[in-house]
């Protein structure tokens, strides 16, 4: 495999979007992820988003997820001065309506000051072949009257909503965004484009600018390593970062450097690259910024989305 000089080495950056699980042919823990931050970005923290890991199957399947949590603080105190996990993102399934909010007490509880937001899985298409069987969805669900009861309790717990959507709901995933102005919502993913649909890029586009007037609405540019997206593979930095190009400057050009993030989305995206090759790509993308921007979009954005400490730092 090419190995790459690393790009901007001491710049700081909050990988605001990853996983850590063992399933059936991919195993992603702590020490497969700790070998990825030695690859030589200067990672001081990172978000961990939920993945099914560890769910606590004795307590119920609506307590179940607060398992994933308690594993994510374990993780935390493992690493310890590498801040993995200094922002934990787990799942509660909104559907229940008001009755979820005794779990979000619960992974309040258990997060030990860490949970910042919940992300319930919204991806859906006609195409079934396009969604993970493991989160059941609907065309309509963001407007079901059960899912916006249980919305409503995140906003008064200080906790944000990570969306993930195909690019088609993005006019749905707006008009929740402006029914609901005081929650924080930040949608995965670049917002779910898919290589190879006619016109893509130009209904993409148009969701994303709706998605922009929101101003409680920011973006994670990630993603597009995930082999459903259809991006190209690449072993080089460069060929990465022109393929990316057009949907990541679109989302910093309408989203600006202040509600956008850089995020790995591994193990999800190393299918597509590697975690260092992600990070230079990324770095070449917004090369063309202002330095002020870039530690926006590196670490600055991620750290006030998810309220994280401004002295993080990472031994070396």
């Amino acid at each position: 495999m090419m190995t790459e000089a690393i790009v901007e080495p001491d710049r700081p950056i909050v990988d605001a979007h990853h996983h850590l699980y063992d399933r059936p042919g991919t195993r992603y823990l702590l020490d497969d992820f700790a070998a990825d931050l030695d690859s030589g970005h200067a990672v001081v923290a990172t978000v961990l988003v939920q993945a099914r890991h560890c769910y606590d199957i004795a307590s119920g399947e609506a307590l179940a997820p607060v398992g994933e949590t308690r594993f994510a603080r374990r993780v935390a105190e493992a690493a310890g001065r590498r801040n993995v996990a200094a922002a934990i993102v787990p799942f509660a399934d909104l559907t229940l309506g008001d009755a979820v909010r005794p779990v979000l007490d619960a992974h309040l509880a258990a997060g030990e000051g860490s949970v910042r937001g919940i992300r319930h899985i919204l991806a859906w298409d006609r195409n079934s072949a396009r969604l993970n069987p493991a989160y059941p969805t609907s065309e309509a669900m963001m407007d079901d009257i059960a899912f916006r009861q249980g919305f409503r309790h995140l906003a008064p717990l200080g906790l944000s909503f990570d969306a993930w959507v195909l690019y088609p709901q993005l006019p749905r995933l707006a008009r929740l965004a402006g029914d609901f102005p005081d929650t924080a919502i930040v949608v995965d993913h670049c917002g779910g484009p898919i290589m190879g649909d006619t016109d893509v890029f130009a209904t993409w586009r148009t969701g994303m600018r709706a998605l922009a007037e929101r101003p409680n609405v920011s973006v994670k540019l990630s993603g597009l390593g995930m082999p459903s997206a259809g991006f190209p593979k690449a072993e080089r930095a460069r060929d990465l970062a022109a393929a990316w190009r057009p949907w990541m400057e679109t989302c910093i050009e309408l989203f600006g450097a202040g509600r956008a993030m850089f995020a790995s989305n591994f193990p999800a995206d190393r299918p597509g690259h590697g975690y260092a090759t992600g990070w230079n790509a990324m770095k070449l993308v917004a090369a063309g910024a202002s330095e002020a921007e870039k530690d926006r979009l590196f670490r600055g954005t991620a750290t006030r989305f998810y309220r994280l400490a401004t002295d993080q730092r990472r031994d070396h």
